[in-house]
C-alpha cells in the first residue's frame, strides 16, 4: 500500500488511496493531509471566504428522514412559512453587508402553492437586490428538495442559477435505513442529473458519522461526488436529534462525538485534494461539537460560510440536529462574529462577489454547463 506522502504528491486518486487518506491518524499524516488540502486550496481557488446568507424559510416537510429534526412525522415542531416580504427583507439586509449569495433553504414540499411561492420569491430577490455593486442581484442557491423537472425549469427561469441537493449516503442500502420505502435513493440521484442538465451549478453532500456506516462508505462518498460532476460540498458530521427514530438513545451507536469531528475534518481535507476546484463549505454542525468547528473546517481546505439569516423568532423550529449553534444570535451578531472567526485564521472575506466556484466556471467557459439564469438547458437528463 502506498504511503500517505506517496498518495499525496499524484494527481489522480483510486478507492484504495482515498481509504488510506481517511483512515489516517498519525498525527503527522493528517497534518500533512490537511497542510496538502490547503495548499490545492490557495492554489485553485484562493483564500477568500465565500458567504451564501442562510434564510430557513419553511420547516413545512412531507418527507419522514430518519435523522431530521423536521421529519413530517416530528409532532412536537412547531410548523412555520416566512412571508415573501420577510424573506426579501432578509435578503436585502444580505446584499447591504455585502454578501454576494443567498441560500434558500426549507423542508420538501411539492404542492403547487409552494412551487410557486419559492419562484416568485426568487423573482423578487434577484430583481430588487440588483445595484452597481451587483449589478445582477445576489446569487440565488437553493435548497428544497427532489422536485420535478418542470419545477425546477420554473426555479431556474426565475433566477436560481445553484442548487444543494444532499445524498446524504451515496451507498443504496445505508441511504434505505435512514429513509422510509418511499424515499428512493436513485430518484434522488436521477434529480441530480436533471439539475445539471437543465443548467445548475450543482451541489451535494453527506452525514460523516452515520450508524454503520464505514470509511469504505465515505471513500465511495467522495468517488460519487467526482462521477457527478459536482460544483460544491455541503457535508458535516451526523448529530442526532431526540426526536427521530435514530436519535432515540441506545437505538443507534454512532462514533464519539471527537471521532466524528475529526473525520468530518479530514473528509473536508480529502474532498478538496481529490475535487480541487470544486466550492466546500465548513457547516454550521462542526460547530455543534466543537465552539471554532468552522474555523477548523476552513483550516481544512473549506472556502464556504453559511452566516443564519433566519429571524431569530424562528430559529428554533429549524432544528435538523441538537444543539445547533447561533439560533439566539441576530444577524448582526452572527456577521460580526464570523469575520473575527475568518479574521483569526489568516483568511479574508470576499465582498459583493456570488463566489461561483472555479469548477463551474472552468465548465461554463466550455460550453459544458451553465447558461445565464433564465435560459434553461433542453438536453435530456440522462
Amino acid at each position: 500500500m502506498s504511503t500517505v506522502s506517496e498518495i499525496l504528491s499524484q494527481s489522480t486518486f483510486s478507492r484504495t488511496d482515498i481509504v488510506r487518506l481517511l483512515s489516517a491518524t498519525d498525527p503527522d499524516e493528517v497534518e500533512a493531509i490537511r497542510r496538502t488540502a490547503c495548499e490545492v486550496l490557495e492554489r485553485t481557488c484562493g483564500i477568500k471566504v465565500y458567504y451564501r446568507g442562510l434564510i430557513e424559510f419553511s420547516n413545512r416537510c412531507v418527507n419522514n428522514c430518519a435523522y431530521c429534526g423536521i421529519r413530517a412525522g416530528n409532532r412536537q415542531v412547531r410548523r412555520y412559512r416566512l412571508s415573501e416580504e420577510e424573506i426579501l427583507r432578509q435578503a436585502l439586509w444580505c446584499a447591504a453587508q455585502g454578501y454576494g449569495s443567498v441560500v434558500l433553504q426549507s423542508g420538501e414540499c411539492r404542492d403547487e402553492d409552494f412551487i410557486s411561492f419559492v419562484e416568485r420569491v426568487v423573482r423578487r430577490i434577484r430583481t430588487e437586490t440588483v445595484s452597481s455593486r451587483l449589478p445582477r442581484g445576489v446569487g440565488i442557491t437553493l435548497c428544497v428538495g427532489e422536485q420535478s423537472r418542470e419545477t425546477y425549469e420554473r426555479f431556474f427561469a426565475a433566477g436560481a442559477h445553484r442548487y444543494l441537493l444532499r445524498i446524504e449516503t451515496s451507498d443504496p442500502e445505508l441511504y434505505a435505513k435512514l429513509h422510509p420505502p418511499s424515499q428512493d435513493f436513485w430518484a434522488r440521484v436521477a434529480c441530480l442529473r436533471t439539475l445539471r442538465a437543465i443548467g445548475f451549478q450543482v451541489g451535494t453532500g453527506v452525514m460523516i458519522g452515520l450508524p454503520e456506516q464505514t470509511v469504505e462508505h465515505l471513500a465511495a462518498d467522495v468517488e460519487f461526488f467526482r462521477d457527478m460532476d459536482v460544483d460544491m460540498i455541503g457535508m458535516g458530521p451526523y448529530i442526532p436529534h431526540a426526536h427521530t427514530p435514530l436519535g432515540v438513545p441506545g437505538v443507534s451507536v454512532i462514533p464519539p462525538a471527537a471521532q466524528r469531528l475529526e473525520l468530518s475534518l479530514r473528509m473536508i481535507a480529502v474532498c478538496r485534494i481529490v475535487l480541487p476546484d470544486v466550492n466546500i463549505a465548513a457547516t454550521t454542525a462542526l460547530q455543534a461539537l466543537v465552539s471554532d468547528g468552522r474555523e477548523r473546517g476552513l483550516l481544512h481546505g473549506a472556502n464556504i460560510i453559511m452566516p443564519l439569516l433566519t429571524p431569530t423568532a424562528v430559529r428554533k423550529d429549524y432544528l435538523l440536529y441538537d444543539g445547533k449553534p447561533c439560533v439566539d444570535e441576530s444577524a448582526d451578531q452572527c456577521r460580526a462574529c464570523l469575520a473575527r472567526r475568518i479574521a483569526a485564521v489568516g483568511r479574508a472575506v470576499a465582498v459583493d462577489e456570488w463566489g461561483d466556484s472555479p469548477h463551474a466556471r472552468v465548465r461554463t467557459r466550455t460550453g459544458a454547463g451553465v447558461p445565464p439564469p433564465g435560459k434553461p438547458r433542453v438536453e435530456n437528463a440522462g
